[in-house]
């Protein structure tokens, strides 16, 4: 995934990196490489702090990437790393994330619900943020969106259904609402 990732990053990188006077060419694999590992644990912030719902929309949906929380929530993440570890300043970090984060997720949101596309999968993808692989989410995100969409009654009634136990989707969620 982190792979799928670099690669995709790489592929947007031109302009805000590559070509960009602000960004030494010797800091530019570094660049590269701190957004893509910083939009995987941006996504693993957004999943574990309540954005679950609308990252599995977006998954499932391709959904409207640009206007999701998410990923102004990873465009945050990336822009705080790029500053902290970098040191790049505020104005360079703020425009390399607003370029590279939307384009990125939209790239991978559609190769991971493209059944034609195999380099990533929603279930890899989701179970990369959430922390947890081996869980069939696109299965519990299929059932939970029986009437067409995704918002929490669906999300509360299949973690209902799986008992609310420490497993899967309700766990997730008992974790998310305090529980155990």
């Amino acid at each position: 995934m982190l792979e799928t990732l670099m690669n995709l990053v790489q592929q947007q990188a031109g302009q805000s990196v590559i070509n960009n006077p602000a960004i030494p060419n010797s800091q530019n694999d570094n660049v590269m490489q701190t957004v893509a590992s910083s939009i995987m644990s941006g996504l693993g912030q957004q999943a574990q702090g309540g954005g679950l719902g609308n990252l599995l929309g977006m998954v499932v949906n391709g959904g409207d990437v640009q206007q999701s929380p998410v990923t102004q929530g990873v465009q945050e993440h990336v822009e705080q790393n790029l500053m902290q570890k970098l040191g790049i300043s505020p104005q360079i970090a703020m425009s390399v994330a607003a370029a590279i984060v939307p384009m990125v997720l939209s790239k991978l949101m559609n190769k991971a619900s493209d059944p034609n596309d195999s380099s990533v999968d929603g279930n890899s993808t989701l179970g990369a943020a959430a922390g947890k692989q081996g869980v069939d989410w696109m299965g519990m995100a299929g059932s939970a969106m029986a009437d067409g969409k995704l918002d929490m009654n669906d999300l509360l009634r299949v973690a209902t259904q799986q008992g609310g136990g420490s497993g899967g989707l309700g766990g997730m969620l008992g974790g998310l609402f305090g529980g155990k």
